[in-house]
């Protein structure tokens, strides 16, 4: 099947950089996107293999990825219902521990 899960328009303004085109298809790779009550848009991504997290945002321009596989953000300002997202896709794309 070759037609995308779900194709999501870019809000922010060209000076914002291009929006980050993200394959969601690599094994072990997990994708989540979120929208505020502003139109803020965020995309976060983890490679489970390596278990490296980051963060992208429109209005810190796309082509910045802060790291936040530690699960801190201190160079940014969240919002309680961001911050809750990010701790939600944090603990959802944890790489599976070995038994």
């Amino acid at each position: 099947m070759s037609a995308p899960l779900l194709t999501i328009r870019n809000h922010h303004a060209a000076g914002c950089g291009d929006p980050p085109i993200i394959d969601g298809t690599g094994r072990g790779q997990y994708v989540g996107y979120f929208e505020n009550q502003f139109g803020e848009q965020w995309i976060f991504t983890r490679n489970r293999r390596t278990g490296t997290a980051t963060l992208r945002g429109g209005d810190m321009g796309w082509n910045t990825a802060v790291d936040v596989t530690d699960g801190t953000v201190e160079q940014l300002v969240l919002g309680e219902s961001e911050s809750l997202w990010l701790q939600s896709c944090l603990d959802s794309s944890r790489p599976k521990a070995r038994t």
